[in-house]
């Protein structure tokens, strides 16, 4: 199933190469805000050099919310239409405020919690670390899903975050594999510039992973006494095959 997904992906991309790497163009230029506008402001003012980096983080995550939704057209075989991205932003607008805002929170309690519990020097300052890092990576991992639950399941944004831990502890091994992949598409892009796959090819990613792992539950939904660790992959992915076509990489 995962090399499958590998293809979909990439052919998903693939077939919409220009599409993709215009969507990436809109994050290149919001990126400059947090980036360059911080750095600029810092030293005649503090405040206004987080206010600015966070502003422009909500920003790139805004517009992120709005291009998962295209993405996820693109998931499913349809064309993106660039006209839809101020319909897809006024759709998606709250809930990415508030991954955005969570995303934030947690750079500010690395940034000041971890010196604080470094600093007291003792085993309870060690165990503080280490939960705050376990607690990061659960959370890394599991926010993969967040935008493309957005996009296909839930629009509620309670539900859209417990889903993203149910998904995580219910498929954990795939969950890593697909943080695995995020990271090789991630570093993979800073050689293009962020212009391919860059941060749209990202969001295919997280959108074709959620769509076939999905299958899995309408399976167990349609065959409750079926074995949750024998899925038939093979069975459950024959129409995506045909919809991707006999295409090699």
């Amino acid at each position: 199933m995962f090399m499958f997904l590998i293809k979909k992906a990439f052919f998903d991309m693939w077939d919409h190469f220009l599409g993709v790497a215009m969507l990436n163009l809109g994050f290149i230029a919001l990126l400059t805000i947090p980036i360059l506008v911080p750095p600029a402001v810092v030293e005649f003012n503090v405040a206004l050099a987080f206010l600015s980096q966070a502003a422009g983080i909500l920003l790139v995550v805004v517009y992120a919310g709005a291009v998962s939704l295209a993405t996820r057209d693109m998931v499913n075989y349809q064309r993106p239409e660039f006209g839809k991205l101020i319909e897809y932003l006024k759709e998606s607008w709250k809930s990415s405020m508030v991954f955005g805002a969570i995303l934030i929170g947690i750079v500010v309690v690395l940034w000041f919690g971890v010196p604080v519990y470094a600093g007291m020097g003792n085993l309870l300052g060690l165990a503080a670390i280490v939960f705050l890092m376990w607690a990061l990576i659960i959370w890394g991992i599991s926010s993969q899903y967040y935008f493309p639950i957005r996009g296909q399941l839930d629009t509620k944004i309670p539900k859209i975050i417990r889903k993203c831990f149910v998904l995580f502890f219910d498929n954990t091994f795939f969950s890593i594999l697909l943080a695995i992949g995020t990271i090789v598409i991630a570093v993979g892009s800073v050689f293009t510039a962020l212009l391919i796959p860059g941060i749209t090819g990202l969001l295919i990613w997280h959108h074709a992973g959620l769509k076939l792992r999905l299958l899995k539950y309408d399976y167990l939904e349609e065959n409750p006494s079926a074995n949750r660790r024998r899925i038939p992959w093979d069975a459950l992915l024959v129409e995506e095959e045909e919809r991707v076509g006999k295409r090699t990489l």
